[in-house]
Parts: C-alpha cells; sequence; structure tokens
C-alpha cells in the first residue's frame, strides 16, 4: 500500500503554497494530501485583500475568517483526514512552519495512525509548553520576520480576531526585508509567486496554546526533522535547540535528522531537493 504524505501549513498560509512540493513528490511516484487548516484558503478570505487596486479602508475592518479558531480546531480538522486516509495505507504527517504546532498535537493525539511525523523548519516544543515561550529565547533573536513582518499588518488585530497581513501590498524596502527573512535564495520572481498564494489573516491562537511534546504518545511516533540551514525566520540555532530538547525528551526514539541549504520556505521555490528528502523517508 502506497504511502501519503498530509501536509498541514504554516501561519497565514494554505495547502496551495505545498502545490510545488507536491509535483515533485508526484514525479517520484508518491501521494499527497495539502490540507487547508480551518479558516484558511482563498475562498475563505476578505474580497477586498483580491481587489485590484486594493481598498485599504475596507481591507482593514473586513471580517476574519479567523476569528475564533484555535489550535483544538486545526487538531480535529487534521485528525479527520489522516483518519480518513489511513483506510489506504501508512500516513507520514508533513508541517512547516507553524504548521509544527499542529502536528505536535496530533501526534499526541493519535500516535497509531501516524507511520512518521516530519518537520520541515518547523515549530515543536518539548520542554515548553507554547509556541509562543520560544519568542524571547536567544536562539530565536536572530530571525528577520519579526522585525520585517509587522510593518504589513493593517487592521486591529483584537477587533478582527487576527493579525491580518496585506502581503499583496509589500513592495520596495519591505518587500526586501520580507524576502531576506522568507526566501533569500530564490528570485524576486519565485518570492512574488509565494505572497501571491499566501492568506491574509492568520490566528495567534495556536502559538499560545498547549503544544508540548508528549512521551508516551508523540513520543512512540517515528520522527524527522528537516533543518534549513539558512531559515532566518526559524533560525538554525532554534531548529537545533528543539530537535535536542525532543531528543532528550525521547532518547530511546530520536530525531532523523536532515539538512539542506535553504530558506525557510524552500519547500516552494526548492521543492526538488525536499521532495527527495521527503521521497527517502517514504
Amino acid at each position: 500500500m502506497n504511502t501519503t504524505f498530509v501536509l498541514v501549513h504554516g501561519a497565514s498560509s494554505n495547502a496551495q503554497s505545498w502545490v510545488p512540493l507536491q509535483q515533485e513528490l508526484a514525479l517520484l511516484g508518491h501521494r499527497s494530501l495539502a490540507l487547508d487548516l480551518p479558516g484558511h484558503g482563498a475562498a475563505r478570505q476578505p474580497a477586498a485583500y483580491y481587489r485590484n487596486p486594493q481598498d485599504l479602508a475596507e481591507l482593514a475592518e473586513a471580517p476574519s475568517p479567523m476569528a475564533g479558531i484555535d489550535l483544538a480546531d486545526n487538531v480535529e480538522h487534521v485528525v479527520d483526514a489522516v483518519r480518513r486516509v489511513a483506510e489506504h495505507g501508512p500516513v507520514v504527517l508533513v508541517g512547516a512552519s507553524m504548521g509544527g504546532v499542529t502536528i505536535s498535537a496530533v501526534g499526541n493525539e493519535i500516535p497509531e495512525l501516524l507511520n512518521r511525523i516530519v518537520y520541515l523548519s518547523a515549530w515543536c516544543g518539548a520542554t515548553t509548553r507554547t509556541m509562543a515561550e520560544f519568542s524571547t529565547s536567544p536562539e530565536h533573536a536572530t530571525n528577520l520576520l519579526d522585525d520585517a513582518a509587522p510593518s504589513a499588518v493593517i487592521g486591529d488585530p483584537e477587533a478582527l480576531g487576527a493579525a491580518r497581513i496585506n502581503w499583496r501590498g509589500a513592495s520596495g524596502a519591505l518587500f526586501a526585508e520580507l524576502k531576506a527573512a522568507m526566501m533569500a535564495d530564490g528570485t524576486d520572481e519565485e518570492f512574488r509567486a509565494l505572497l501571491n498564494t499566501l492568506d491574509p489573516d492568520e490566528t495567534m491562537a495556536p502559538a499560545t496554546a498547549d503544544s508540548q511534546l508528549r512521551a508516551e504518545t508523540w513520543g512512540r511516533v517515528p520522527h524527522s526533522y528537516v533543518r534549513f540551514t539558512e531559515d532566518r525566520s526559524i533560525p538554525i540555532a532554534m531548529q537545533d535547540r528543539m530537535i535536542a530538547e525532543a531528543d532528550e525528551l525521547t532518547p530511546d526514539n530520536p530525531f532523523d535528522v536532515h539538512s539542506i541549504d535553504g530558506s525557510h520556505v524552500c519547500f516552494f521555490n526548492r521543492a526538488r531537493e525536499v521532495a527527495a528528502t521527503l521521497a527517502r523517508l517514504a
């Protein structure tokens, strides 16, 4: 029976971000399922975000599809998908960036249905209860995204129930700053293509929810970490810390570690390399 890679996106993203990787996996003979987490996907986003020209005043106040969504909603959605696809063969659960929070919680929930969990430069916490607790750590201090992204925020996150980033409006110095943080190894054209896939809204509820790894559940599942060594959003020192702490939690089942000399989103602009690594794990 063929393995299926179930792909879980990161913040302000959706299933579209996985298209290049899915194409490369298919060319290698592998099945994959890319999920839109609750509230995500182009069809759910404010119409004002896609108008040309944009009406920024309307965009700043348009209701958010992310309002009220939390980690439990993400977990329920992914668990349902895994249960269905597991009827057809082994499942490898893959998460990128903040998607690591969700796949960690899913690993705690249904370890018996997962053949492997793979983190693509993604968050995972063995000694911290929430992702947000990492934000003040020295290993994360060198990231570039925390400084760049706030300049693109539009609207009042408290009123909207989500942080709204106008990715489509990024230009000039802001475009360069975001590209340095997310895709320094790509071309401007590749980065624009990525920005066009992103959702404007994201709730930080998953980042502040309990997603701590549990040895008795998550720790039973084989797990791999693919380090993106040139990542400027989750710096390599932060990735290495998370790997080391998880290995201390489950010393008899440590991370299987791989490295790609790529940026935070190199699964998009260097999908062939990432697909080759995933294929070896199937």
